[in-house]
């Protein structure tokens, strides 16, 4: 009997490899690797059509994008952050000398409470730094009028919103047009991937001016720099896969879309096991499928995630543990237990199960199967109708 292969909690979408052979013939025609290339500006120019956005910056990768970001502010001080999300988020505040300020989250959306955002301000805070988590967007009008308020500027981690779009006044408009600046990750977990890479986005052309200094040590021309920049670049090699990939995103955000009505449908009944509402304004690009595992399920989530693992289903715990939990930030006032009850709870309970385009409806019941095999006194499965896949559910 052949094992079944294993399914990883995503997998790198890729276009086929003779596809990508002309646009590395371009480059080696040019010998322009690096350095804003033409691939790179065609990039820039393709994103900001097909996102709803004013201004890309094309970054190596989204660290680098977020610690430009507060150094193109110049944040300083005390920074309000979650807890709940990839360290990466609060490392960027300490690679620029910030003191991240960690507040609770929202127990429906996982993402930043406002209200515990406004409760931590302090003289020192000058920033706001959210997640879109797994895409959901925050409460940005909520957001915005704290930030108005106290002057603070607010600088979104959306490395998991890309195409993600919110309802405003009946519109579809981009969730990354919100805040001072966004952030995305291009790396190649995510739904559009450039093997590595990330972008900030931007308001407007001077700001952008300003990023694009600082991603390159601060040159304005061959002899003339005006900041202590980095380097940042994305390289043309990046840059032309992701001008490739965006032919093709659309269509894995609909297969995402497909996965994520399947396994609803084949998990909606187990007790002890909350599924994550979809947001009502806005359109999801299903970057992740996460559920919840709590006490009425009868197995714990680590108990879960070992049975899967087991059978080669390599589910992941994100976000476990909390950032406030690793040694540098533990000694924050911000990090004690007691102050991020929500996001202590969510991080015990959560899983992401597998989801990239290239499963197909087999791989979906085979994972759900073996999540319900694990719940104590599991009912018998949904009933699905003769005959619907994924496809016909998401319709």
């Amino acid at each position: 009997m052949t094992k079944p292969r294993a399914l990883t909690v995503t997998r790198p979408d890729l276009p086929p490899l003779e596809d990508f052979l002309p646009y590395l013939q371009e480059i080696w025609d040019s010998r322009v690797l690096s350095n804003g290339g033409p691939f790179h500006q065609r990039l820039e120019r393709a994103l900001c059509a097909h996102l709803g956005v004013p201004q890309v910056s094309l970054f190596a990768n989204a660290t680098l994008a977020l610690v430009t970001a507060l150094q193109a502010l110049r944040v300083g001080g005390e920074v309000i952050t979650t807890p709940y999300s990839f360290v990466a988020t609060a490392h960027s505040l300490m690679w620029n000398g910030i003191r991240p300020v960690f507040v609770d989250i929202d127990p429906q959306t996982l993402n930043l409470d406002p209200a515990q955002v406004e409760a931590a301000i302090t003289p020192q805070t000058t920033a706001i730094m959210p997640i879109h988590c797994y895409g959901t967007p925050c409460d940005v009008d909520g957001i915005r009028r704290i930030a108005d308020n106290y002057d603070l500027k607010v600088i979104y981690d959306a490395a998991h919103a890309f195409g993600v779009q919110r309802l405003e006044q009946g519109v579809p408009r981009s969730v990354l047009n919100h805040g001072d600046l966004s952030v995305l990750s291009f790396h190649a977990t995510k739904v559009f991937n450039t093997f590595e890479g990330g972008a900030i986005i931007s308001p407007d052309a001077r700001t952008k001016q300003r990023i694009d200094h600082l991603k390159n040590f601060g040159f304005v021309d061959e002899t003339t720099v005006v900041a202590t920049g980095i380097n940042g670049k994305m390289s043309e090699f990046n840059a032309a896969l992701g001008l490739l990939q965006l032919g093709r995103v659309d269509a894995a955000i609909r297969r995402r879309g497909e996965i994520d009505a399947l396994y609803r449908t084949l998990l909606a009944d187990l007790p002890g096991l909350r599924l994550l509402p979809r947001p009502a304004d806005a359109t999801p690009n299903h970057s992740y499928f996460a559920v919840l595992v709590d006490e009425g399920f009868g197995t714990s989530r680590d108990e879960v995630y070992r049975a899967l693992r087991a059978q080669d289903i390599l589910a992941r715990r994100y976000f476990y543990p909390l950032i406030s939990d690793f040694p540098m930030y533990r000694g924050l006032p911000s990090a004690a237990p007691d102050r991020l009850p929500v996001a202590r709870r969510v991080a015990s309970q959560v899983l992401c199960l597998p989801i990239f385009p290239a499963m197909d409806d087999d791989d979906v019941r085979r994972v759900a199967q073996a999540v319900r095999a694990q719940a104590a006194g599991a009912r018998p499965r949904v009933a699905v109708p003769a005959g619907a896949t994924a496809l016909s559910l998401a319709a």
